[in-house]
């Protein structure tokens, strides 16, 4: 049986308009013209003969028949709603939806990323990276690396990863050009690298170091603090580093660290997700490796 009802675009429109009080925000929320919202409420209208709002200096009126109908289309489309999420996130089950901080992702999740996918083959992981601060209301994610000092979000689990140790690295092979780096002063002789997002490291440093004849923030900025780093290994200066991004690099002698000197900020990273996520399978797989590595590694360091 063939079914009999008005073209779905006239009822959105005119579901929009009754539940915002105005054509102007209708159009506003479906993206479209407010003379298209007003072109398809009058052909809503005219398909079934009787009259739904009228227009007022500040909006709309509904009618008493308008009103009625807006409410069981309101219900109808929450339905439609609820239904869609459900068929899309069915899929999803399996698919671990994980945003980072650049450098975290290039410099040490994704070097780890097969081990985890080796214990977990059924996961899917898909990553982006961003710098901008959580939010799971907007952010289609599961889970995000938070850095900074601890989250204090309603409804949010949070754990500490570990904590931001600094220390200057270089490439060895810098010595060949400029002075040797033997004590913090000898700086002043070398190109200071760093991340335009961590512009506060070098003088944290240097500060500590007790040298206040050096501008910390001279020097050549980049994007984010990978950019800095291949800029190292690339010979074009000395970068302050985190610590734990540069570990392999200081294993195999890409990059060296001349300096002893190494400074705690306060900052950490954190693992964050819902707290209505905490039962799920791909995250409940994921929370315990990510703290297992990130224990391994700083037991590495200390020995």
């Amino acid at each position: 049986m063939t079914r009999q009802m008005p073209p779905l675009n006239a009822l959105r429109a005119f579901e929009a308009t009754a539940r915002n009080g105005s054509l102007t925000r209708a159009a506003q929320e479906l993206r479209v013209t407010q003379g298209a919202i007003s072109r398809h409420v009058s052909q809503l209208e005219d398909w079934l003969g009787v009259t739904l709002c009228t227009r007022v200096r500040r909006g709309i009126e509904l009618t008493a028949e308008g009103a009625s109908y807006a409410t069981g289309l309101r219900a109808a489309f929450d339905q439609i709603e609820t239904q869609t999420r459900r068929v899309r996130e069915r899929p999803l089950e399996n698919t671990l939806r994980i945003k980072l901080p650049p450098t975290f992702a290039i410099r040490w999740f994704v070097p780890r990323l097969a081990h985890f996918h080796a214990l977990n083959r059924h996961i899917d992981v898909q990553i982006t990276t961003s710098h901008q601060t959580v939010d799971f209301d907007r952010d289609d994610i599961d889970v995000c690396i938070h850095w900074g000092d601890e989250p204090l979000l309603a409804g949010v689990h949070c754990r500490r990863l570990f904590g931001e140790i600094l220390l200057p690295v270089c490439s060895p092979d810098l010595f060949k050009v400029y002075p040797p780096l033997n004590t913090p002063s000898d700086l002043s002789n070398h190109i200071l690298l760093c991340s335009m997002h961590r512009p506060d490291h070098w003088p944290t440093w240097l500060r500590a170091a007790g040298l206040d004849d050096i501008d910390g923030n001279n020097g050549l900025k980049f994007e984010n603090s990978a950019l800095a780093y291949q800029a190292a290994i690339d010979k074009l200066g000395v970068v302050m580093a985190q610590r734990a991004f540069v570990e392999e690099d200081l294993r195999t002698g890409r990059l060296v660290a001349p300096l002893s000197l190494r400074v705690g900020t306060g900052s950490a990273y954190y693992i964050v997700y819902p707290r209505s996520r905490r039962s799920a399978a791909v995250v409940k797989a994921f929370e315990p490796w990510i703290v297992q590595q990130s224990a391994s590694m700083e037991e590495a360091t200390a020995r």
